[in-house]
């Protein structure tokens, strides 16, 4: 099956990256969090969002929450990072039944994004965090580092034009410095980062 090879081509080393339905398919496959092989130790469960439900689209912030050099994705990134990034699902909530599993994720730094502000405070709540995960939890890696489930969509963020001139951070007042600018204006946004980190990464194997 596809997923077998991917989950052998994983164990080899090689970067995977499944995002929003992507992430689905590896933590129901148990590559994520991929503490206990093959075992299904996490969900990812329907929004719970104040006086609503059910799909959700809107840009969100996301906070670089593991060493930049701990995930194949983030090696470009700095300490701390907060990208903004969209997110666009009805069931994106990062929950477990596991008894202080989290906990070892964190130990691991296994939590690469949490959701934040625009300022970078760790969001409890919703809009800042869109679904309710635990711990505000957007993106968890492998305990290599190569395989990485991230709900929010960075390839939504690759290119400045893409970024809403109306939020807060460089990279918004970037893309309303630069309105007009067509060549400016295919220039990198913020989600490009993970992806060069990736390309970065299979150069120097």
């Amino acid at each position: 099956s596809i997923m077998k090879t991917i989950m052998e081509e994983a164990a080899k080393g090689k970067s995977v990256l499944g995002i929003c339905n992507g992430a689905q398919v590896l933590v129901e496959t148990g590559l994520i969090p991929g503490l206990e092989r093959g075992e299904l130790e996490m969900a990812l469960a329907p929004n719970i969002m104040e006086e609503r439900s059910g799909f959700y689209c809107d840009w969100t912030y996301l906070k670089l929450a593991c060493p930049p050099e701990r995930c194949v994705f983030t090696s470009l990134l700095s300490a701390g990072q907060v990208l903004p990034v969209p997110v666009a699902h009805a069931e994106g909530r990062f929950v477990t039944t596991r008894k202080k599993l989290i906990d070892r994720l964190w130990d691991k730094e296994q939590v690469v994004f949490q959701y934040c502000d625009g300022d970078g405070c760790v969001a409890e709540g919703f809009p800042d965090n869109p679904n309710g995960s635990l711990d505000s939890i957007a993106g968890i890696c492998s305990p290599g580092g190569n395989v990485m489930a991230m709900m929010p969509h960075p390839e939504r963020a690759t290119w400045l034009r893409q970024v809403p001139m109306d939020l807060r951070g460089p990279a918004s007042s970037e893309r309303y410095d630069k309105r007009g600018d067509l060549d400016a204006l295919r220039g990198p946004a913020p989600g490009r980062a993970l992806f060069e980190s990736m390309v970065k990464r299979g150069r120097t194997q």
